[in-house]
């Protein structure tokens, strides 16, 4: 049984990690600014509120924890005004800086400090190019802020002694959330299609096998550095399409402008109408098994077919 402090608890990814984690028995306290809320959707869990912008008693928290995952940030898929931006960067770069200090100043430091990322790190990339957890930084916003992201959460380790994990997570599909909510709208509708010419490669994984990496990043001792958090089988934005349409038994033929997307999204359009095809090279490596692998399958399970 582990104690484990857990930001961004109430979330997507989280309620179905702080469920996972209560399931095997560890103590799972959930930071949060709505106590609330929380309490509501994460029974089993203790709860206790705090301040991601500023240092307070929440820093008690952190000392004696066994581990610490940190998934808390703002979404990223709106226009990025320049407050949107700032917004992004704080509750990512800041955030996680702020909970080095809360660690550095515990008596008893954490043994692990998972900290989610993106892999948005590696930029827009050619779908033909394959990216393990070796491969560069990319150019842009979004990969500027991953690598600060991540430059604060190695600092953990750098300063504290703490094992840090960065788990570069890709698009996420599960039941109540996640990317999925937003891509079967036009299905419903009869209205789905690839985004643009739809060959721009999207890494995307299912939500059980977040939970699953993110406790073997908890767990395993032999886990440091950057974790490419994704299915072993990219999809092209076609392939995508092709399989909603199958699933949710609607077409999956009319495509969507990118100059419709840039003209809602701005700048922000980059997340849906490029990619890069991120393969879980560490994941492989520790023998990690997937438990929905592939795409149809994996929609499957979401839609009951």
């Amino acid at each position: 049984m582990k104690t484990v402090l857990v930001t961004g608890g109430s979330g997507f990814i989280g309620r179905g990690l702080v469920r996972a984690l209560l399931a095997r028995g560890d103590r799972v306290t959930v930071l949060t600014r709505d106590v609330q809320r929380a309490q509501a959707a994460l029974p089993g869990a203790r709860v206790a509120m705090w301040d991601p912008e500023r240092p307070g008693p929440w820093f008690e928290e952190v000392d004696g924890v066994d581990g610490i995952i940190h998934l808390a940030g703002e979404p990223i898929a709106k226009r990025w005004t320049e407050p949107a931006r700032r917004q992004i960067v704080n509750s990512r770069v800041e955030t996680t800086r702020l909970m080095g200090e809360a660690i550095g100043k515990a008596r008893r430091k954490p043994g692990v400090f998972v900290c989610a990322s993106a892999v948005g790190y590696y930029g827009p990339q050619p779908g033909d190019k394959v990216l393990d957890e070796r491969a560069a930084p990319g150019e842009g916003f979004l990969a500027d802020v991953v690598v600060r992201w991540e430059e604060a959460a190695r600092a953990v380790e750098e300063q504290h002694g703490t094992r840090s994990v960065q788990l570069r997570i890709g698009v996420t599909i599960g039941e109540g959330g996640g990317a999925l909510d937003k891509m079967i709208a036009p299905f419903k509708l009869f209205l789905g299609g690839p985004i643009g010419d739809g060959t721009q490669v999207i890494s995307w994984i299912h939500v059980d096998d977040v939970v699953g990496l993110t406790l073997l990043a908890l767990d395993n001792e032999a886990v440091r550095g950057p974790l490419n958090v994704t299915s072993p089988n990219a999809a092209t934005g076609e392939e995508v399409a092709r399989a909603l349409g199958v699933v949710l038994h609607r077409p999956s033929w009319l495509r969507v402008p990118e100059a419709v997307v840039k003209l809602g999204l701005g700048d922000a359009a980059e997340i849906i109408t490029t990619g890069q095809r991120v393969y879980p090279r560490r994941a492989e490596e520790l023998g990690y098994t997937f438990r929905r692998a592939d795409l149809v399958p994996a929609l499957q399970s979401i839609f009951g077919r």
